[in-house]
């Protein structure tokens, strides 16, 4: 067994439509009640980033928690994904077991500084403790669980009946202007998806989710990238002293997974000699920071950088 990184890095939000966010909080929550003993608490569970706070973090201050971080892709996520199941179950709630889909949650898996998948992480009192990778016999898992309950178990709080997950209140119906906004957007009108985000904004100001949507749908509409004939990049490349084509260039690097090198574009031309430009640059890299969560260390390390260059 060898140790992981001694915390939890924050990972970043994938940019998604409002809906499907929606629809994985709602799968999850109904399959945590389907599985749930114990006053509501499930032995095994899957991991979101709408449920990692509590069900991972906090819980592992009361019980130790195991992370399996793996992918459909891999035979061997599956086998541990299956032995880890049974033995949660028959477990007496002495320890929680969560799933990572690699794939559908990147962020969290980042969390963990995943090299290899699958990837399994002990946590205790918020803290990985002790991982390993690959397969293992279901019998060698039976053994580091056992391990793990008597050394770590006893440090711990115990689950108690106040800290029992409460009912929840039952969620408003879904919003029919949320799938009138994704019908616009299939179809290329931008405009219209806009009309719609902004009509809701006007009734909740507050509401986070249709914000990020509605900058997300700014963006796209910017870049068009299903009328573009040109790699944006690429043009950027070419004139690196054009504005507006290093916007559309940070544009392209969002939309590729890869926002540290928009910001990092967007940065390099406040720094550099944009004249009376700094302004324009700056409203445009807080707009990009927008579509992220606003402790993404990603965007944090880019406010430094602004910081520094406009100072």
């Amino acid at each position: 067994m060898t140790n992981p990184q001694s915390g939890f890095v924050g990972g970043a939000l994938d940019l998604s439509q409002v809906k499907a966010q929606a629809e994985a909080r709602e799968a999850a929550k109904n399959q945590a009640q389907s599985q749930g003993q114990g006053g509501g608490i499930a032995p095994f569970f899957e991991v979101t980033d709408a449920n990692f706070e509590n069900d991972v973090v906090r819980r592992s201050t009361q019980v130790p928690v195991i992370a399996i971080i793996g992918t459909q892709r891999s035979p061997a996520s599956e086998q541990l994904r299956a032995d880890f199941q049974e033995l949660a179950q028959a477990g007496g709630l002495k320890f929680l077991v969560g799933y990572i889909d690699a794939d559908t949650f990147p962020q969290i898996a980042q969390v963990f500084g995943v090299q290899q998948l699958p990837t399994v992480v002990a946590i205790g009192a918020g803290q990985p403790l002790t991982n390993f990778e690959g397969a293992q016999p279901k019998e060698a898992l039976q053994q580091w669980v056992d391990a793990l309950v008597e050394q770590i178990g006893p440090k711990l709080k115990g689950l108690e009946v106040q800290d029992m997950p409460q009912e929840e209140e039952p969620q408003p119906a879904e919003d029919p202007r949320l799938a009138e906004a994704e019908s616009m957007l299939n179809s290329g009108d931008f405009d219209g998806a806009l009309g719609v985000y902004d009509s809701i904004l006007a009734q909740e100001p507050d509401n986070a989710d249709i914000k990020q949507a509605r900058n997300t749908t700014m963006l796209l509409k910017r870049l068009d990238p299903a009328n573009r004939t040109t790699d944006p990049i690429a043009d950027a490349q070419q004139a690196p002293e054009d504005i507006d084509k290093q916007f559309a260039a940070a544009d392209a690097e969002i939309v590729a997974g890869n926002p540290q090198a928009a910001f990092d574009r967007l940065i390099a031309l406040i720094a550099g000699n944009v004249g009376g430009e700094k302004t324009k640059v700056r409203d445009r890299l807080l707009e990009l920071f927008a579509l992220f969560d606003a402790a993404d260390p990603r965007v944090l390390t880019a406010r430094t950088k602004l910081a520094s260059s406009l100072y």
